[in-house]
């Protein structure tokens, strides 16, 4: 429910200040209708006409004025009678004067007391809207195109004459124009809420813009004989040793049966490793488009997970009779206001798409008559 709003000092003065003219315009309209009148045919008939113009004006516009600072709607009765009365005074007045001048002077004066009436009204309605937060005439309206649309809607698709239904069909998309108008919460929040899908089509925009789109993975090519192609071998990083020189020893005279030993001037020596520079690792663009393509995915059903959550816990809370809040079910689960309001708004669309199920008494339960 909307909090009150008291009246601030400064208001106070200057909705006073606009009273007092309103309501001495509407003397003045009496004053001079019953100047007029009783010209032609006395003081007695002038206060009779004026009682019933501007006497039965004063009576509905304070009617009116009560019932606006009640927070309730005037009867349609209320708001012709404000307009009609003062007419029917004009025409009266109009009637006792005798060239066209006075005429036309004649049937204006009433109408400064129609005037009064209706700007008193306003201004009292728009004082109980600013401290009540409610405007009772746009709920009357609003509820009563409401229920027209339904009314029309349901004979649109269940009534038996074709052309009943198409003539409800025309009906129903002319009241859906006035849906909403004049009504300024629900203008509040349809701004909320259209403020917070500019939001997320802005956060998606931005987000589609300044990703790292993933790369396709790359296909290895195989040779003639199916098997992978390999890159060609990196040179070797030292040079390869020369071979090494080969020695022989002629065998001496006689000795020609003996075996002879290879001589290498190298045999003996042990090759030392010389020191070698680590290379830095190489990053794999696919493998890294890869991660962050799964890194994303997973944040993605986390946060599927905790809408899902949130809902049942706005669910189990409304069951309990304890229906938490937007802000309360954000802070819950380390959300803003605005998380909560779309959790909430969609266990409210998906409670409206349900199915109900209705229950059938079983036949051999009832009692036989």
């Amino acid at each position: 429910m909307t909090s009150r709003r008291p009246l601030t000092k400064a208001q106070k003065v200057v909705l006073t200040a606009a009273f007092v003219p309103m309501l001495a315009t509407g003397i003045a309209g009496g004053v001079g209708t019953y100047s007029n009148i009783s010209r032609a045919y006395g003081s007695g008939t002038a206060v009779g006409a004026v009682s019933a113009g501007e006497g039965a004006t004063a009576v509905l516009a304070l009617v009116l004025l009560g019932l606006t600072m009640l927070g309730q709607s005037s009867p349609w009765v209320i708001r012709v009678g404000l307009w009609a009365l003062p007419a029917a005074a004009s025409v009266m007045a109009a009637m006792a004067a005798d060239d066209p001048g006075r005429t036309v002077i004649y049937a204006v004066t009433p109408m400064g007391m129609c005037a009064s009436a209706e700007g008193m009204a306003f201004l009292a309605r728009r004082i109980v809207v600013h401290t009540d937060g409610r405007d009772a005439e746009s709920e009357v309206r609003a509820a009563a195109v409401v229920q027209a649309l339904a009314y029309h809607r349901a004979r649109a698709a269940n009534h038996p004459d074709g052309r009943v239904k198409k003539r409800s069909e025309r009906k129903s998309w002319r009241l859906a124009r006035k849906v909403g108008r004049g009504d300024a919460s629900l203008g509040v929040q349809l701004l909320d809420i259209q403020r917070e899908r500019v939001t997320d089509g802005a956060d998606a925009a931005l987000a589609d813009m300044f990703s790292v789109a993933a790369m396709a993975p790359v296909r290895e090519l195989c040779g003639p004989d199916e098997a992978a192609s390999l890159p060609a071998p990196h040179a070797p990083a030292h040079p390869a040793l020369p071979p090494a020189d080969e020695a022989t020893t002629t065998p001496a005279d006689g000795a020609g049966d003996e075996p002879y030993e290879l001589v290498n001037d190298r045999a003996d020596g042990v090759r030392e490793d010389e020191p070698r520079t680590p290379h830095a690792p190489r990053t794999d663009p696919v493998k890294a488009a890869y991660e962050a393509q799964q890194q994303a995915e997973y944040e993605e059903a986390e946060r599927e997970r905790l809408r899902l959550e949130a809902r049942r816990t706005y669910v189990e809370s409304a069951q309990a009779g304890r229906a938490l809040s937007a802000r309360a079910l954000g802070e819950a689960y380390g959300m803003s206001e605005s998380w909560g309001r779309k959790q909430i708004l969609a266990v409210r669309d998906e409670e409206t798409t349900r199915p109900r199920l209705r229950a059938v008494e079983d036949e051999t339960d009832t009692p036989a008559a």
